[in-house]
């Protein structure tokens, strides 16, 4: 029996779910994941996590995993390319932790006097409170914090196309609480 044949019933056993062979996967291939995710996040709390998501990733996965197309090395370390990649963007993307006061001021805008942004924080705060739940916390994830609408979706295990409509929904709620009209 070849290498590919037994990296192939190898990886039939992980999408079984096996944990054995999930165990033998990761002594395999673990150390090499995680250097790749060092290097490239360059943080070993960072490429911690990355790795792990790398593993649950291929274990979602095992059963698309085609000998012929390519060596099992090469099938994981693309998947881990791909998820590596996938998170400095989201890096790149998202803002680090905004607040509703950061939100409301423009550097392009006229200077806003504290006394104003706090009564308008204070008033977006209580709009956006006044939302169902679900729209406000996909507005909070989508605007403040910079997750996507695909992200979200994962997050709270619902179809995208759900998260979508919460969003247009709430945008359209606040629109009308602030009397805004809709341009375009």
């Amino acid at each position: 029996m070849g290498i590919e044949n037994e990296d192939w019933i190898l990886m039939q056993r992980i999408a079984q779910g096996n944990e054995v062979a999930v165990r033998t996967l990761y002594d395999r291939f673990g150390s090499l994941v995680f250097r790749n995710a060092c290097q490239v996040l360059g943080s070993v709390a960072e490429a911690e996590d990355a790795t792990q998501e790398v593993f649950v990733q291929i274990w979602r996965t095992a059963d698309r995993y085609d000998p012929a197309r390519a060596k099992l090395v090469t099938w994981v370390m693309l998947i881990s390319r791909r998820m590596l990649i996938d998170r400095l963007r989201r890096r790149m993307v998202r803002p680090t932790a905004l607040s509703l006061d950061e939100g409301l001021h423009d550097a392009s805008a006229a200077p806003v006097q504290d006394s104003e942004v706090k009564e308008g924080s204070a008033t977006v705060r209580r709009r956006m409170s006044e939302l169902p739940e679900l729209q406000r916390e996909v507005i909070e994830r989508v605007y403040l914090q910079g997750y996507s609408l695909r992200e979200v979706a994962e997050q709270r295990s619902m179809p995208v196309g759900t998260i979508k409509s919460a969003l247009s929904r709430g945008l359209a709620r606040l629109r009308d609480k602030f009397g805004i009209e809709q341009t375009g």
